[in-house]
């Protein structure tokens, strides 16, 4: 006996950024097309981070940037269902090792090629060959094809498999790209999304041209058909101050991330309307766990101890944000107040007793100029950051509260891409990131072996616990394996859990605007102009 399964609950989220406007074409990623921004038709988004790459199998980010070229196997409604998306339907087996999908006959790629199973099963195929979170596909044994119909066999239950199959990182490629470009398909993207590759102008922009053939939206739009504008422009702007300016001056109609200090001032500007949402991740401080100075929990304990949330969220983010003390928001599945009370209670600032732990670990200030020793080194460690301002003013109050415990702590503002390419090679100290995932699964992501990519700790009593999760199929059972998993955490402390930032975005001069809270994603679907 089969069960459907289009109606799971589960929350899964895709973080939204992005980096700066006016530099030359990089003519190895630009189309044919002729790039032309200015167009009236052309709606502007702006943001704070560029994305690496459009290929989502060679990046561990996508956002509203990157994510709309491609369309999904199965979507997240507004509600938070995961319901069908270019699978009509799917079952599960009753133990869980088969996945059988049933594919949409009417969808074409951008190239014109249909949607087959057979397109579908050489992405797949693709993702698990070059894609840095290929254990999002879970152990997958062997796929077969029949007709529009794509089984895929596991050799064990798989329960994150349908949040992940929600995420541009499993969409369908174009396979015609595929064969055409290779290596390149990062500059050349094509698959089966509503928006479709036009220019990029690295350092700037990425424009996108509607997909004149798409008429498969899903049930929770209004527009299933072409969406409203011929061309969409991404602007990568940093500079807090400029993209403000060009917001207000109408040169961009969206504006994603906006800067803390100026939203008061926006939701009191004429013809500015401001979407407000807590993302479903967090901001944390994760230690290389490696690293000599991070192998003694009492020194983790310690700095978690050192630092005072409070100031972060009043001064750096004006208030829009709220503490916290364990691994998961409260908007994730297996969020647990019990766990979040416990973490709370252990790792309230308190300066004394981060000392006194530093002390028990062996460091000590010996010479009286306020800073912990041993072995005769000074106690310093360097922390990465993106150059978003808002992350610059949050590590700088880092920085002083950690020196009130003898440490000291130097900053490195780097791009996204570089942060996101040597972390796995460990060569960082630590690093104050954001996580975008919104399964509790994100605890494998983060620790789990092979993918610890940030802060390198992967135990194996953790390790076991978070597998064990991912092969429960019974929701419950699954969320209480979790919640022991996430104690664990509280207790050897491998990093730092800040607090949950609300995204903000400010649009202006268009009609049909919303976000979709569980993807954290825009709706481009029914944006119209005035």
């Amino acid at each position: 006996m089969k069960k459907k399964t289009s109606g799971i609950k589960l929350i899964v989220m895709v973080m939204i950024m992005v980096i700066l406007a006016g530099c030359t074409p990089d003519s190895n990623e630009q189309s044919s097309g002729n790039g032309d921004s200015k167009s009236k038709n052309t709606l502007v988004i702006s943001s704070v981070r560029e994305p690496d790459t459009i290929d989502v199998h060679k990046t561990t980010w996508v956002d509203n940037s990157t994510a709309n070229i491609y369309d999904t196997l199965l979507k997240r409604d507004l509600e938070g269902n995961i319901i069908p998306g270019l699978a009509e339907k799917y079952d599960i087996s009753d133990d869980g090792k088969i996945w059988t999908f049933y594919l949409d006959e009417n969808v074409t790629f951008h190239s014109g090629e249909p949607l087959t199973a057979e397109a579908v099963k050489k992405s797949f195929e693709r993702f698990l060959e070059y894609s840095a979170v290929k254990f999002l596909a879970g152990p997958v044994d062997k796929m077969e094809v029949d007709g529009q119909k794509l089984m895929i066999y596991f050799t064990e239950p798989f329960a994150p498999f349908a949040s992940g199959l929600t995420t541009a990182y499993l969409a369908p490629m174009d396979p015609k790209a595929l064969d055409d470009y290779g290596e390149d398909f990062g500059k050349n993207p094509s698959a089966s999304g509503i928006f479709k590759f036009e220019e990029r102008v690295r350092g700037s922009s990425i424009t996108y041209m509607k997909n004149e053939d798409y008429n498969w939206g899903p049930p929770f739009v209004d527009n299933k058909g072409a969406p409203g504008f011929d061309k969409y422009e991404f602007r990568f702007i940093t500079d807090d101050d400029t993209r403000v300016l060009e917001f207000k001056k109408g040169t961009t109609q969206i504006m994603t991330n906006v800067p803390p200090n100026y939203i008061k001032d926006l939701e009191t500007t004429e013809g500015v309307k401001i979407d407000r949402m807590f993302e479903q991740g967090i901001t944390y401080l994760g230690f290389n766990n490696k690293k000599p100075m991070f192998q003694d929990k009492r020194v983790r304990q310690a700095i978690a101890l050192g630092i005072n949330r409070d100031p972060l969220v009043e001064f750096a983010l004006e208030g829009y944000a709220k503490p916290l003390f364990g691994p998961l928001p409260q908007s994730i599945p297996g969020y647990s107040e019990k766990v979040e009370g416990e973490a709370a209670q252990k790792y309230t600032q308190n300066v004394e007793k981060a000392k006194s732990l530093l002390e028990e670990a062996g460091w000590k200030d010996t010479n009286g100029d306020g800073i912990v020793e041993k072995d005769g080194k000074p106690f310093s460690f360097e922390i990465w950051l993106s150059d978003e301002p808002v992350m610059q003013r949050i590590v700088q109050i880092l920085q002083g509260q950690l020196k009130e415990i003898g440490i000291v702590v130097n900053i490195s503002v780097q791009e996204p891409a570089s942060i996101s390419a040597n972390t796995p090679k460990g060569l960082h100290d630590a690093i104050l990131n954001t996580y975008g995932w919104s399964d509790p699964d994100i605890l494998y992501m983060l620790f789990g072996k092979g993918s610890s990519l940030r802060m390198h700790y992967e135990p194996e009593e953790l390790h076991n616990l978070l597998t064990k999760a991912r092969q429960t199929m019974d929701m419950e059972e699954r969320m209480k394996i979790y919640e022991e998993a996430q104690q664990f955490l509280v207790e050897e402390s491998p990093w730092v859990p800040l607090f949950v930032r609300e995204n903000v975005t400010a649009y202006r001069d268009i009609n049909g605007f919303k976000q979709n809270p569980y993807s954290q994603s825009i709706i481009f679907n029914d944006i119209t102009s005035k």
